[in-house]
């Protein structure tokens, strides 16, 4: 049985940088650092040591349609044998931009962003149910994007 990762510890003040990046990852170090009461170079040491452990990860995130991509589902896969090597399997492929193992009704969940209806038809058909051990899938089309936020914060 795996074990999970030791969850790190992280102090108020890390706490806070990362709730300050989460509502803006422009923000700079100088506000950030009069926000949680640190210099700015106390900052950037902090941010960077909690990118380089993992904890977080700041990014752009940006509208699908927007770049021209205007089909969006996510597809539940149930598997025969390693749901593991499923997932290694989907998240090599371009188009797939989120995989999960799961439990209940799918064995993965996999997010996909393709350009329109022909190329999520032909990624299903010739990528997705080509891949060894994918038993069957769903398609959950995505028909509009009603909430995507990243600021949950800290605890």
């Amino acid at each position: 049985m795996s074990q999970r990762p030791k969850a790190v510890v992280l102090d108020e003040v890390s706490k806070a940088i990362i709730e300050q990046l989460q509502e803006d990852g422009r923000r700079s170090y100088a506000e950030i650092g009069k926000a949680v009461g640190l210099s700015e170079a106390a900052v950037r040491q902090r941010v960077q040591k909690l990118t380089e452990s993992g904890v977080m990860q700041v990014v752009a995130v940006t509208d699908p349609m927007q770049l021209g991509f205007y089909r969006q589902a996510m597809i539940g896969v149930r598997v025969t044998g390693d749901a593991t090597r499923v997932a290694e399997a989907l998240g090599a492929i371009e188009a797939v931009d989120y995989v999960v193992l799961t439990a209940g009704s799918f064995d993965v969940l996999a997010e996909v962003v393709c350009e329109n209806d022909e190329d999520l038809i032909e990624l299903l058909n010739k990528r997705i149910r080509g891949i060894s051990g994918v038993q069957s899938t769903e398609t959950f089309v995505y028909l509009k994007l009603h909430k995507q936020f990243y600021n949950w914060g800290t605890r």
